[in-house]
């Protein structure tokens, strides 16, 4: 019954990855193809459609902008998600609840209305379409996500550290900075990737408040918009590889640290 189980196990988990990922194979073969039309059988194996795109000034244009929105939307949410963590781990307080609720809200409204704000209230103050107004929304996205992974990392973490450096002569800062971050480092850096990940892949906030500065999803959107176009696979197999190392990696530092814990323990 057991075998029978891990065998029913592994199965329905090689059709949950089946249906995942054989529209993104199925994009990543197409964009080798010599043909227009991503049709069956394929025709000659050709780059064409890479050296496309890597001679069009628009993607670049496009690929600069979702890298300088992804690298300040990581960074700034990180810095967010940690002091909003760290608040949860340090302080008890009234309506902390509440606080709690409304730090993870983002993530749970609907992209679209989440868009539509955004640009309702950046156009108010006169700051939507630039690459900054990007940045802003993609960064309110985002920060929920480093909040969770620092918040789960803290949550391991015997709270008589940060009160025994205080004993031994530490102020608040030294125990953050020998206690608290080398701890969370590994979350830290994972957040930092998924954050990064998250928002290089993220188009429809991004298609409302980015103005004439496209991110590569945008480019994406529009070109599928017109007509049928073969450098959307080669675009989107750039997007995927880059997305799958940033959560990857993300993945990799979290896990490391808490492999290395576990054996020492």
């Amino acid at each position: 019954m057991d075998k029978t189980l891990k065998w029913s196990l592994w199965v329905y988990l090689g059709l949950v990855f089946i249906f995942v990922f054989a529209p993104i194979a199925a994009s990543v073969a197409f964009s080798f193809n010599s043909q227009r039309f991503p049709t069956i059988p394929l025709g000659e194996f050709s780059l064409q459609w890479y050296a496309a795109i890597l001679s069009d000034p628009e993607v670049w244009e496009a690929a600069v902008t979702s890298l300088i929105v992804s690298i300040c939307s990581a960074i700034l949410a990180t810095i967010i998600g940690f002091c909003t963590a760290y608040t949860d781990f340090r302080y008890n307080f009234r309506f902390k609840g509440a606080y709690l609720a409304l730090a993870l809200l983002p993530p749970t409204i609907p992209l679209i209305i989440m868009a539509l704000a955004m640009l309702a209230w950046l156009s108010r103050i006169g700051a939507s379409g630039q690459v900054w107004s990007i940045i802003i929304a993609h960064t309110v996205l985002t920060a929920p996500f480093a909040m969770a992974i620092i918040r789960l990392r803290l949550s391991q973490m015997d709270e008589s550290l940060e009160a025994a450096a205080w004993n031994l002569g530490a102020d608040e800062w030294g125990a953050m900075r020998h206690v608290i971050f080398p701890f969370a480092k590994p979350a830290i850096v994972s957040a930092l990737c998924l954050t990064a990940a998250v928002s290089f892949d993220e188009f429809a906030v991004a298609w409302f408040v980015s103005g004439l500065n496209k991110t590569i999803p945008v480019m994406i959107l529009e070109i599928v918009q017109g007509n049928i176009d073969p450098r959307v696979n080669a675009i989107g197999s750039f997007v995927f590889l880059t997305s799958m190392t940033l959560v990857i990696l993300a993945q990799v530092f979290f896990m490391a640290k808490s492999n290395q814990e576990s054996k020492a323990v």
